[in-house]
């Protein structure tokens, strides 16, 4: 039996709606919060670079456990610019200044860098095999932000030093090995136990 009074439940039932009612408005603030922060990462870097992960492989794999690190082509790409303006953007002229990986290790500032200035080289591409000149970059696998199952990765070239603002390529990729991740583990038992979403 409770030693509770009607006044004492009535001002703990009133305190418990208070904090479920807080509560809820922090997770509310907080998932309207997610989209905000990534539409300001997607202002600064918006997606203007023609790349190609793992250039010559068609499916794009990048092996966790296997490749050391990740080449990435950057083909010339022309597009308007935030002033309206026609810009060209032809890597082979421009500052090395890129990071590359997961689309959260690159918001968060993160990702791999280029181990060197890269390799220019030919390419044909287009119905009309034009050749046109790309810069070859390779990044250090451990350092990308990738996890087995992603299923693209990013390139953020950075146009100056504060590194706030520049443009983005993506492409599609399939990424294996490594440790897998909670939601992989999770995966599995529920496939080993036989058991439905």
């Amino acid at each position: 039996m409770s030693d509770e009074t009607p006044a004492t439940r009535s001002v703990r039932t009133a305190f418990d709606r208070r904090r479920f009612l807080s509560g809820t408005a922090g997770i509310a603030a907080a998932v309207a919060a997610v989209p905000a922060l990534s539409g300001v990462a997607a202002a600064h870097f918006p997606v203007e670079l023609d790349i190609d992960v793992q250039p010559g492989n068609e499916d794009n794999v990048i092996d966790l456990d296997e490749h050391e690190d990740v080449s990435v082509a950057v083909h010339p790409s022309t597009f308007l610019n935030s002033d309206g303006e026609r810009e060209r953007f032809d890597p082979t002229e421009r500052e090395v200044g890129y990071r590359f990986g997961s689309r959260g290790a690159l918001d968060d500032g993160e990702g791999a860098r280029p181990v060197d200035d890269g390799e220019v080289t030919t390419t044909e591409r287009g119905d009309r095999e034009q050749t046109t000149e790309v810069l070859t970059l390779s990044f250090p696998v451990e350092e990308t932000g990738l996890t087995s199952g992603d299923d693209d990765a990013w390139l953020y070239w950075e146009r100056d030093e504060s590194g706030e603002h520049g443009y983005s390529g993506v492409d599609t990729v399939s990424v294996y090995g490594g440790t897998p991740s909670f939601e992989d583990l999770v995966e599995l038992l529920r496939r080993l136990l036989g058991t439905e979403r």
